[in-house]
């Protein structure tokens, strides 16, 4: 069978119909179901989630109906795009240029892990947390921010198995994950307390009391 020939387009280079793909700075070529082009298409996975969240964000605000406790939702939705973007830069690179990786640019950095921490402990004092685990699904916004949380918590466990193989570069490429999912469910809770609503629990009224009554 004959090669395909290249097709005339910016996007398409078809050097990927082997099954392959490249690493950043160049390298031998790995394949598209190699564990670390897994671990940075579930970030890139995380980083559309988060765009949906957005999105709906965004819908509102030209319908003139964002509340006004999310005012600044979107633009914090937007600032951890471009930060998994660092994340999925570092689990992209050729091992053999881990030397080129940049802090905030190419590499997770201490500094990313302490703000997304600081940011998480700020809203913390504002949003009365639920007692028990919730059912997704109250208001758009907050569905697309579970959607993404769980998306991150796919990529956390990647990224651990990566670095039990000693393939993540830097130190702090997994609590960033770790903190940022935790982030991005409270952030869930904060979208629907401007909604004015409130987290399904996960159990059925009354379940807790026959369970107790059985026993």
């Amino acid at each position: 069978m004959s090669a395909r020939s290249p097709i005339d387009s910016v996007v398409a280079t078809t050097k990927g119909d082997d099954g392959t793909t490249g690493l950043l700075y160049g390298g031998a070529r790995i394949g598209k179901d190699d564990p670390r082009t897994e671990a940075y298409g579930t970030i890139d996975e995380a980083i559309a989630a988060l765009g949906l969240a957005r999105a709906n964000l965004g819908v509102k605000g030209r319908q003139g109906t964002l509340p006004a406790g999310m005012g600044g939702l979107a633009a914090m939705i937007l600032r951890f795009q471009r930060e998994l973007f660092v994340v999925g830069a570092e689990l992209a690179t050729n091992p053999e240029a881990w030397d080129r990786l940049e802090d905030d640019r190419t590499r997770v950095s201490a500094v990313m892990v302490a703000s997304v921490e600081q940011t998480l402990v700020e809203l913390e004092r504002h949003i009365e947390m639920p007692k028990e685990f919730v059912v997704p699904g109250e208001t758009p916004t907050s569905a697309a921010l579970e959607l993404a949380r769980t998306v991150l918590r796919r990529a956390e466990r990647r990224a651990v198995a990566l670095a039990r193989a000693g393939m993540v570069p830097g130190p702090n490429l997994i609590p960033y994950l770790n903190r940022l999912a935790d982030l991005i469910w409270v952030l869930a809770r904060a979208a629907e307390r401007a909604e004015s609503r409130t987290a399904t629990p996960a159990r059925r009224p009354g379940a807790a009391t026959r369970r107790e009554t059985s026993t």
